[in-house]
Formats: structure tokens, C-alpha cells, sequence
């Protein structure tokens, strides 16, 4: 019996994608309101994942999907932004950087919510910035998803006004367990990334931790379908999520922050009060990356980034602020291999 060349091609082919599939192992985990966690600690996990597999869970709206049509309201949220996980990666130890590849985010759903109450939240008053005036009303909103279009629609509730808005989904949470044993609220971003509210945390990014403790612990959850810079009212288009990530281990790599890359730039987050003290340790975070891996000294990263680094300010209304500072590969030196 005789093949003939294509047939011989696509036999390769096939074998290359069985083989490749049989590499990357695929863990699914389901996420309900009974098994979420409201804090980034080190917790018993819930699935153990080996370095380069590949996590296909879900998560649940920054309301446990509690808020679903007019007259809910946000005190029928059991807690803000549960989070599924942890997620155990073996070979993960304090020192290491544990990455993770976003491959496919879905929105899981029609609809999408939007909301502000009293005491959150960029210019109204809040427990950080008290005032005298009367709070501003809780008010919700209620997005239509277009998943065919990719667009949420905004409907005013004191006009008749409407407008579409595209989507871009990512994860509002997204972190490990912090280090020295400390339990942080979902709410809250730092070192160990947590409510960063980047939309950074995109397919074709990969994100960057530190591992705090043996196998990482990371979390994730809060998504957003879209979100404005700043998310100046307290929420963005929020949503859950179906979500697929690579998880792997980089041994003996350290870092302080979370950090961001892609085909195209680097990223580095900073995450504290008062804002300029955020932009700092983005900015610093970035000086010490290029100087690490790509050979420039640090006082000449500091003057090129001056000329050709990007700020996204991402949320200014958590307990700590957070930017992200940006260069273009296209900017710098050679990796160092």
C-alpha cells in the first residue's frame, strides 16, 4: 500500500497536535458560590496543577452573579469578588516566579452589571476621603451582551440614551498568596497582585508573580468585560468568566511586583497610596527588569524610559491604586539568552 506526500504531511500533522496535546495537560475546575474564597492566603487548594499545564475553570462576577435584573441590589452579593482557587503548581518554591499565559477568556453570559454605593469609588466621597455632603445614592446597570458583535450596551437610567460598547474581557482579580503567612481582602491590590483590575490581564498576555509560598496559590476571578481608565465609579462591566491559562514555573527567577509581557512590550504594576508613590514602584520595577534581562545599565533605562515609556493609570478607587508602566521591545536590546 502506498501514501502519497500529502497524505504523509497530514499524518505528521495529526501526530504533531496528539503528541502536543498529550504534553499539555488539561485540568478543568468548576467555580460555584460554595467553593470561593474572599481572600489571597494560603489556603488548602483545590486543584494541583504541574508546570506547564493548562487550567479550563470558570469564575463568578465581583457579585457571587447575584445581581440580575432591575431592583436587585448589591447588598445581595454574599462578599466582594469571590475567587476560585487557589491553584497549587507543583515545583513552585519562595523565590521562583510562577507565570501565567492568558490563552482564552469567554464571557459566561448575557449580562453584565454595573454599580456605585456609597462610600466607593474616584470622586464622591469614600472612608479615605470623607466629606460632609450627603453619599451619593447606590445605583445599578444593566449591560446587554452582544456576543456576536463583542459589545456590551450601555442603557442610561435617566435619559432615554444607549450606546455600544466593545468588549475587552479580562480578569479584574488575579494573584497568589501573599508572603509571611498575611491573608489580603479580594479588594485590595499589592505586591502579590490580587484586585488589580488590569486589563493587562488579557488573552495574549502573560502574567508574572512572585512565589510567596510552595506552590504559588494562584487565584483568580472579578471579570470585566470592558472597563474605562481609572474605573472611576468602583465597578467596570463586570461578568463572569470562562477562562483557560498555562501555568509554569520560572526557577530561580525573582521578582518583587506582578509583572506584565507580550509579543510587543514589558509591563510593571504598581500598586499603593497615594498614586505617584504607584507610578514609583511601577517605574522602578521596569528600570530594574531592562537592566536584568536586556544589558542596559540602570541609569540608561531610566533616561530612555523618560523618552519612550507608556503610564496606563488602571483603578484609583481601591484601597491602593495601580498603574502599569510600559516599554516596546522595539526599544530595547537584545534579550539576554
Amino acid at each position: 500500500m502506498k501514501l502519497n506526500c500529502g497524505v504523509l504531511v497530514l499524518l505528521g500533522v495529526v501526530f504533531a497536535v496528539a503528541v502536543q496535546a498529550r504534553s499539555q495537560n488539561v485540568v478543568h475546575y468548576s467555580t460555584t458560590i460554595d467553593n470561593v474564597k474572599y481572600l489571597f492566603a494560603t489556603a488548602e487548594p483545590v486543584a494541583r496543577l504541574k508546570s506547564g499545564d493548562i487550567l479550563d475553570t470558570n469564575t463568578l462576577d465581583c457579585f457571587g452573579n447575584a445581581l440580575k435584573k432591575p431592583g436587585d441590589t448589591v447588598s445581595m452579593a454574599k462578599g466582594d469578588n469571590p475567587l476560585a482557587g487557589p491553584f497549587f503548581v507543583e515545583g513552585a518554591e519562595p523565590g521562583d516566579t510562577l507565570a501565567v499565559k492568558i490563552l482564552d477568556l469567554q464571557v459566561d453570559g448575557d449580562t453584565g452589571v454595573g454599580a456605585f454605593a456609597p462610600g466607593f469609588g474616584a470622586i464622591n466621597e469614600t472612608n479615605y476621603t470623607p466629606m460632609l455632603h450627603v453619599p451619593l445614592p447606590e445605583r445599578v446597570w444593566f449591560y446587554h451582551i452582544d456576543h456576536a458583535g463583542n459589545t456590551a450596551m450601555f442603557k442610561a437610567l435617566d435619559t432615554d440614551f444607549s450606546v455600544k460598547i466593545p468588549m475587552h474581557p479580562f480578569f479584574g482579580c488575579i494573584g497568589v498568596a501573599p508572603a509571611e503567612g498575611e491573608a489580603r481582602s479580594s479588594v485590595v491590590p499589592a505586591e502579590f497582585g490580587g484586585n488589580m483590575d488590569s486589563s493587562e490581564a488579557s488573552v495574549g498576555n502573560t502574567v508574572y508573580f512572585p512565589v510567596n509560598v510552595k506552590g504559588g496559590l494562584l487565584y483568580l476571578g472579578d471579570g470585566h468585560a470592558a472597563m474605562g481608565d481609572g474605573e472611576i465609579a468602583g465597578t467596570a462591566i463586570e461578568v463572569p468568566l470562562k477562562a483557560r491559562v498555562q501555568l509554569s514555573v520560572i526557577k530561580g527567577r525573582t521578582i518583587s511586583w506582578p509583572q506584565f509581557e507580550n509579543e510587543n512590550a514589558i509591563m510593571t504594576v504598581g500598586a499603593y497610596r497615594p498614586l505617584d508613590d504607584a507610578l514609583r514602584i511601577a517605574f522602578t520595577e521596569l528600570v530594574h527588569w531592562i537592566h536584568k534581562d536586556y544589558s542596559l545599565s540602570e541609569l540608561d533605562a531610566y533616561e530612555l524610559l523618560s523618552k519612550v515609556a507608556r503610564i496606563h493609570l488602571n483603578e484609583m478607587v481601591d484601597p491602593n491604586y495601580v498603574v502599569v508602566a510600559s516599554v516596546e521591545k522595539k526599544y530595547l536590546p537584545a534579550k539576554k539568552k
